[in-house]
C-alpha cells in the first residue's frame, strides 16, 4: 500500500478553470487535467522566477518532488498547447489559505477555510449586504 500523499502548500486559494482553444466546442475535445499544486509550482518556477529549492520549501515539498511536480505540469500544458486540447485546473492534495472578504457597505472583514464547503460568500455576516468582495493577499505561509 503506498503512503498517503503530503499535502502541497499553495500560496493562493485554488480556483477551478478551464482553458480552451478559441472556436472549438468544449464537449468536442479531449481534456488535460492540471492538479492545483502542479499549477502552483507553475507559479512559483516559472511566473516569479524562484530557485527549485526556494520554491519547493513554499510548497513544503521536497526539491526532488518539486522537480517531479513542476515537469509533470510542464508536460501537461505543453500537450494541451500542441495537441488542442482543453486544460483543466481541479483536484489535488493541498491545503490553501483562507478566502478572505470585506464588505463595501460597512467594512466588515471576515475569512472563511478553504475546504469548508462554504465556498463563495454571498452576504455579509454583520449587515447582510451582497457589496462583498474577495480582499487579495494574505495567508501565506512561511517555513
Amino acid at each position: 500500500m503506498p503512503r498517503p500523499r503530503k499535502r502541497r502548500h499553495l500560496g493562493r486559494a485554488p480556483q477551478p478553470a478551464i482553458y480552451k482553444p478559441a472556436g472549438a466546442r468544449l464537449e468536442t475535445l479531449d481534456c488535460v487535467t492540471l492538479l492545483h499544486e502542479e499549477l502552483e509550482s507553475l507559479r512559483l518556477a516559472d511566473l516569479e522566477g524562484n530557485y527549485q529549492e526556494q520554491a519547493a520549501q513554499e510548497m513544503g515539498v521536497s526539491r526532488s518532488t518539486f522537480q517531479r511536480i513542476v515537469t509533470e505540469a510542464r508536460r501537461k500544458v505543453a500537450q494541451a498547447l500542441v495537441d488542442g486540447t482543453a486544460l483543466r485546473i481541479e483536484g489535488g492534495t493541498f491545503s490553501a489559505p483562507p478566502m478572505r472578504w470585506r464588505c463595501d457597505d460597512c467594512g466588515h472583514r471576515w475569512q472563511v477555510e478553504h475546504g469548508s464547503g462554504q465556498g463563495r460568500s454571498h452576504a455579509c455576516p454583520a449587515c447582510h449586504s451582497h457589496a462583498i468582495r474577495e480582499r487579495a493577499g494574505g495567508g501565506r505561509r512561511r517555513h
